[in-house]
């Protein structure tokens, strides 16, 4: 990829000597380095609103089955996965 932007940040002088100085002990450019960190946050952030509309679309789809009448109240779940535990518990 061709690096044809530049990225103008203020940071405190104190984490600025830190920052280089970590990366000078790890032998790499602070400028790798800080790529390297924007592209895991583009892929944390892409995950966290994929994860977001996946929940999202999950609870519409059970909001939806419970006006529908096909929900189950919480009594209803515990009982029908108790009778599975003792299934269960009672195989050899």
């Amino acid at each position: 990829m061709a690096k044809e932007a530049v990225f103008t940040m203020k940071l405190e002088s104190e984490l600025r000597a830190e920052f280089m100085a970590e990366a000078a002990a790890a032998d790499r450019p602070a400028s790798q380095i800080l790529r390297e960190l924007i592209r895991e946050y583009i892929q944390r952030q892409r995950q966290a609103r994929d994860y977001q509309a996946f929940l999202g679309e999950k609870v519409a789809r059970a909001r939806e089955s419970v006006v529908a009448g096909r929900g189950l109240d919480g009594a209803e779940v515990e009982a029908q996965f108790a009778a599975k535990r003792d299934q269960v518990l009672k195989q050899p």
